[in-house]
């Protein structure tokens, strides 16, 4: 854990979830418009879980010789937490459901013609790691999707 003084410097005068923390607030029975401050110190507990728990999975890659932070990497950070665990992994396959839903439905109707030979072929994009594959998939059993989740939340919690 980061030292409290430490920490009180990261941060200063940036709120990065207040939005969503009034909300959560008056859902859970306070005041329509909360503290300030009370919105402050939730942030500040929010963004300190937040880094720290994708430092504690970037040490674990690190550990395992892998420059990447996987899925796996989050899941051994919070599996100390079953409740924690076992949310994030609800999530995970909620996510999973809806891309699967959505590619159920033909999104290529308003786009016939744009794309000179496109119609009815997948096309050939690289990924992020310069693999070639259908739809930007690189084909490690599906979790390219999980990947770039975390990717997004490193640059999230970096940022």
């Amino acid at each position: 854990m980061t030292e409290p003084r430490a920490r009180a410097a990261r941060h200063k005068g940036q709120l990065n979830f207040e939005k969503e923390l009034r909300g959560l607030l008056y859902a859970h029975g306070d005041d329509p418009d909360p503290l300030p401050e009370t919105v402050r110190v939730l942030d500040e507990i929010t963004t300190d879980f937040i880094i720290e728990t994708c430092h504690a999975a970037s040490r674990h890659a690190t550990l395992n010789s892998r420059q990447k932070v996987k899925l796996e990497d989050f899941k051994f950070v919070v599996g100390k937490d079953e409740r924690l665990l076992g949310r994030m992994t609800e999530l995970i396959g909620m996510e999973k459901e809806l891309k699967e839903a959505r590619k159920g439905f033909n999104t290529d109707e308003g786009k016939i013609g744009l794309e000179r030979g496109a119609v009815g072929k997948k096309r050939k994009r690289v990924s992020k790691g310069g693999e070639k594959g259908e739809d930007g998939e690189d084909g490690e059993d599906g979790e390219d999707g999980d990947e770039d989740m975390v990717q997004d939340a490193l640059a999230a919690a970096a940022g």
